[in-house]
């Protein structure tokens, strides 16, 4: 039966580290050939279960994941079901070798003709670097265009599993991805992951590298403590600006996600102030003196003026825990102090804006721009997308699973802000707070569903904090 154990479940590996993985079990006693049949075998049952006794084609490549098809195939046909497969040319390696010399039906070399139910893609897994050949890419598309569903085993065929890129144009939409033995990074990472479908992982039983990025998990949030009250919960502060509705956006989601107190401070009183927020209409920011301050957030609704700038540096010289996010990003320069405990939240941007202020050059990877950009500034960096991640600086990586496209509208930022600074109050501990605050704006905006507002998602944090406290 498939499976995932929680070390499996959670890390994300390069091609090089999955095979020193798999090298691991191999000196361990498990051989390359028992590994391949565990593999092929675990995804072979998620075929089954999703053929329901329609007609399976599985097209497979000259390597070890054109080996896990015969596999797949042969455990497919040992349970009855129907079969065809498909291979352009013979295996290369000995264990592909033996896993085609255990399936005892029929091996086509050309597609011509088969149409079928479900297409199962063991063309090509993890560390394909070059774009498929014309003829196989052909192949390739004339099978998913002939089948109703399509699935790839470990990755589709024509992905970078480390970037994530597409390296062949006309990737063939998956209605389901299979992973063997741990996650990679295109699973998580755009433009790859958009075309996966839904993941499922089959575990190998390889151990929990050392170094390895790991998947945001669904936090463990407690409830406050029976003798707390609302400083010992924790009083925020939100330096607001010219622009309030950002500002009370990230105050009305801040409000929901644990602190004890949040208190706006801003020029002038905003209109439309939710009940419960204390607001402060004061132009020097006398509040941040509170010594009972536990974090600030600066940033949204802030500006880009001179008088902007002041407030900003105002809310860094005060010493607390800091999250810096839109228009504070902009603003932000080496020469500024900033505290010790700093989370910056930029988009793709204001990361390029970061870069430039700080003397990185932009290039590489998101994850080590980000990485970059955290051991520069001694931040924890959250890289916002549809592929959003969390670079801290002692040099560790955590990948998003991908939340709803709804969260493409203006607002979902200052929501996604005032949750990472609420968290940050209760437990000043900044890379728990991005990851924190990251799943519970995911989580809100499933539960919100499609076609919501920045307004429903502030509303919704409520609904995503009982679910981290179930």
């Amino acid at each position: 039966m498939p499976h995932s154990s929680e070390a499996a479940g959670l890390q994300i590996l390069t091609s090089t580290q999955m095979r020193a993985a798999e090298q691991a079990l191999i000196s361990s006693g498990t051989s390359a050939a028992m590994l391949m049949d565990r593999a092929g075998c675990g995804a072979g049952e998620w075929v089954r279960r999703i053929a329901a006794g329609r007609a399976v084609t599985v097209l497979c490549g000259p390597g070890n994941n054109g080996g896990d098809g015969y596999v797949i195939a042969r455990f497919l046909q040992e349970r009855g079901g129907s079969v065809r497969l498909v291979a352009p040319s013979a295996p290369t390696t000995a264990e592909a070798r033996a896993a085609r010399a255990r399936f005892t039906g029929e091996v086509r070399d050309s597609e011509a003709g088969i149409y079928g139910d479900l297409l199962v893609d063991c063309l090509f897994g993890t560390g394909l670097k070059r774009p498929l050949a014309d003829d196989l890419l052909g192949i390739l598309s004339r099978l998913a265009q002939r089948h109703a569903k399509r699935i790839a085993i470990d990755l589709p065929s024509g992905v970078d599993s480390d970037s994530g890129a597409v390296l062949n144009p006309g990737l063939p939409e998956y209605d389901l991805t299979i992973a063997l033995g741990a996650w990679k990074h295109a699973h998580w990472t755009m433009p790859a992951a958009q075309h996966m479908g839904a993941l499922r992982l089959v575990d190998l039983g390889a151990a929990s590298l050392a170094g390895a990025d790991t998947l945001l998990a669904p936090p463990a949030i407690a409830p406050p403590a029976a003798n707390s009250h609302k400083y010992r919960r924790g009083l925020l502060a939100i330096v607001g600006g010219q622009m309030p509705g950002a500002t009370v956006l990230a105050a009305e989601a801040a409000m929901r996600a644990g602190a004890g107190y949040v208190k706006l401070l801003a020029p002038a009183r905003p209109q439309g102030v939710p009940a419960g927020l204390v607001c402060e209409a004061a132009g020097d920011l006398a509040g941040l003196a509170d010594r009972r301050v536990a974090a600030v957030l600066v940033g949204p609704g802030l500006g880009r003026d001179e008088e902007a700038r002041a407030r900003l540096l105002a809310a860094l010289q005060c010493g607390v825990p800091a999250v810096l996010d839109a228009d504070a990003l902009m603003l932000l320069s080496p020469d500024e102090p900033r505290p010790s405990c700093t989370i910056l939240t930029p988009h793709e941007g204001e990361l390029a804006a970061l870069e430039q202020a700080f003397g990185l050059l932009p290039s590489g990877l998101r994850r080590m721009r980000a990485l970059a950009l955290a051991e520069k500034t001694g931040a924890t960096v959250l890289l916002k997308g549809p592929d959003s991640l969390i670079a801290a600086p002692d040099g560790s990586v955590t990948l998003a699973p991908r939340a709803s496209p709804w969260l493409s509208i203006a607002g979902s930022g200052d929501v996604l802000a005032g949750m990472i600074a609420s968290r940050l109050v209760v437990h000043r501990d900044p890379l728990r707070a991005a990851r924190e605050g990251l799943w519970l704006h995911g989580e809100a905006a499933r539960q919100c569903g499609a076609a919501f507002t920045a307004d429903d998602l502030a509303a919704a944090t409520t609904g995503a904090m009982q679910a981290a406290m179930s």
